[in-house]
């Protein structure tokens, strides 16, 4: 639990801190973050955008995958069912381990 605590502090530090340090989360940049958020966020998301799609091809699913049961997602206002459900409406192949 401590763990989880810690990755949630730094998450939070690093997004309300920006600076010129880009910020990664599971290979994903801010930006492509920022192109997929629209898609992951309740009450009407949109779509996934082909910068999205193109930012989550390389990113880390099976990281993003661990997160799914975490409270790091809706912290950051990410439904992680709809985050869950992104890798499949951009075409690509949701980790197996990731049900």
């Amino acid at each position: 639990m401590g763990n989880k605590l810690v990755v949630i502090l730094v998450v939070a530090m690093l997004v309300f801190f920006e600076g010129s340090t880009a910020f990664t989360f599971c290979k994903m940049s801010d930006d492509g973050l920022t192109a997929c958020k629209p898609s992951v966020t309740k009450p009407n998301p949109v779509d996934p955008s082909p910068k999205c799609c193109k930012a989550l091809s390389g990113a880390d699913l099976g990281c993003l995958c661990s997160y799914k049961a975490s409270p790091v997602l809706p912290s950051l206002g990410i439904a992680p069912d709809l985050a869950m459900g992104l890798p499949a409406k951009c075409g690509l192949a949701p980790p197996a381990n990731c049900a």
